[in-house]
């Protein structure tokens, strides 16, 4: 009991931790005064459009409500305070489970091409709210405006693969060795799937675990801290199932902390619990849910490389730097920390990122024109400072950026790095924040080595014409990452491919391909329609 005891402490001080940090938007439980938050200045009158208000309920269960505490969001691009969201109490994260089972027990009797129907709709829905969901996403989040759209469209474009795929899954018919039996395969959905998504990502994320989810006959809570995302998103979900008169508890959300996502993770009732996150929160989830033998999903952090050969087309390989570097201001799971490149290509790949670099278009993230936003949080920014230290002490070289820029909001420049061994401590550590570490190579061994050395396996790309080096790229003793890329960045990931990676990013798959299968559970089904009662392996029992 003594060590259950201390690991769920663990666990609730590092989702506490990590809801500041990481995880975390940049909301703080304060007093803000209504007079000054974004949702009631005449600029933000679209907030008051979308249906949110100066305090948002941040529980819905079929129902709205919230007694926790009550959270500020704020906008990263100036760190004002845009509204505010009353959180769950343990009473009503209680509740909403039961609401979410009893939910079920009606979802699980509809066919799933009428929940592929649903899920389709919901995709609909989304579709019509792109643009002002976008914009509350660079609001909250800080990416840029069409990042933010582009972050819907992929929880659009999920629905539309779900849709499909509501009409295909299910397991084959097996050759049976006894006459007059058939042997089946049949899936069956696990039941509840909590998910709880990451500040970076805060509708994609969702979208590609709920849609999938639910035309498996899954029912989903969602726990997130971007708050107004989340509550928005919510909306929409829910008026689609309420049209429809199907339980509103289907898609249920719980806005919390710690105590929330420590319940979430120790509750049997949780039949597969999706976590996206950081490496060390993630394991602490982990090992609470493997303590109760429960299934996960984990999608965790990358230490991502792109390799540039001696033949690469420098044509490619430099606006995908810059994008995969720079991209959502150095805060994507698949971002590119480590660019390896040969040494005959070293110093003019260098020179010519660095000159893109001090191109790139910075300013407020809802300005169409604008490249670059802030990073989330006062903490990333402290993050970045630090790392740069690191790496100057352990022998890099600053190229370009550096420094916290003189403006409202948490804005950085982005940073490159060079001089550094490849096994620097630094290197091999994931910050979540735009700097690039710039490697020198000589041999394609040693490059395949660097990037399969750090603990993560997200992503991994080269930049080559050699055909013969493709495959030896894809094969065994190439990149051990979940994504494995040839001619284009580490991110930017299709929907249609299982998302994810390997060693501690956690394994988890999510979207396309067979990434189903973790929603579900599966049975092997001995059918005997014969009068006779053979066994198998020819065993007699008589």
């Amino acid at each position: 009991m003594y060590k259950k005891r201390v690991l769920t402490q663990n666990v609730a001080r590092l989702l506490a931790l990590s809801l500041r940090t990481k995880l975390s938007p940049s909301v703080r439980a304060a007093a803000v005064n209504m007079s000054t938050l974004l949702v009631n200045r005449p600029q933000y009158s679209w907030l008051r459009e979308l249906g949110l208000g100066e305090d948002n309920d941040g529980v819905y269960n079929g129902c709205w409500g919230g007694q926790g505490q009550v959270v500020t969001s704020y906008c990263p691009a100036n760190n004002e305070p845009i509204a505010r969201v009353r959180q769950a109490t343990m009473a009503e994260y209680e509740e909403t489970v039961q609401k979410a089972q009893d939910a079920w027990k009606v979802w699980a009797d509809v066919p799933a091409p009428k929940r592929g129907e649903i899920v389709r709709q919901i995709g609909d829905a989304l579709r019509g709210k792109i643009k002002a969901l976008g914009s509350l996403v660079s609001l909250e989040m800080g990416k840029i405006y069409v990042e933010g759209v582009g972050e819907v469209q992929e929880y659009v474009d999920v629905c539309d693969y779900a849709v499909g795929l509501s009409r295909m899954i299910g397991g084959p018919i097996l050759p049976s060795e006894r006459p007059g039996h058939a042997l089946i395969e049949q899936w069956n959905p696990v039941g509840l799937v909590g998910i709880i998504t990451a500040f970076n990502f805060p509708v994609a994320v969702y979208g590609w675990n709920n849609a999938i989810a639910l035309i498996c006959g899954n029912v989903c809570l969602w726990l997130d801290l971007t708050v107004l995302c989340f509550v928005f998103v919510c909306r929409i979900v829910a008026e689609v199932l309420e049209r429809n008169h199907l339980p509103g508890a289907i898609c249920s959300m719980t806005c919390g902390g710690a105590d929330i996502g420590t319940a979430m993770a120790k509750d049997e009732r949780v039949g597969l619990l999706s976590f996206t996150g950081s490496t060390q929160v993630g394991k602490q989830v982990a090992m609470m849910v493997q303590e109760r033998f429960g299934r996960q999903l984990l999608e965790l952090g990358g230490n991502n490389a792109i390799i540039v050969f001696e033949d690469a087309d420098l044509n490619l390989v430099v606006p995908s730097a810059v994008f995969a570097s720079v991209g959502t201001a150095g805060q994507r799971c698949t971002t590119t920390r480590r660019l390896m490149l040969h040494e005959s290509v070293h110093d003019d790949v260098v020179e010519r990122i660095a000159k893109a670099y001090k191109q790139i278009r910075i300013g407020d993230p809802w300005d169409p024109n604008t490249l670059y936003g802030p990073l989330h949080t006062k903490q990333a920014v402290q993050q970045y400072l630090a790392a740069i230290d690191q790496a100057k002490q352990q022998g890099g070289t600053l190229v370009c950026g550096g420094k916290v820029m003189d403006r409202p909001g948490n804005y950085v420049e982005p940073t490159i790095i060079t001089g550094l061994p490849h096994d620097a401590p630094i290197v091999h550590t994931e910050t979540f924040v735009p700097i690039l570490y710039v490697l020198k190579f000589k041999t394609e061994d040693e490059a395949f080595a660097w990037n399969n050395e750090v603990k993560q396996g997200l992503s991994s790309s080269i930049f080559t014409k050699d055909m013969g080096r493709v495959f030896r790229w894809l094969g065994p003793k190439g990149s051990d990452c979940g994504i494995v890329n040839v001619n284009i960045p580490t991110s930017g990931a299709e929907i249609g491919g299982a998302f994810g990676g390997e060693k501690h990013t956690g394994g988890g798959r999510e979207s396309g391909s067979d990434s189903w299968k973790q929603y579900m559970r599966r049975s092997t089904c001995t059918i005997n329609y014969s009068k006779d009662l053979p066994l198998a392996q020819g065993i007699k029992f008589e």
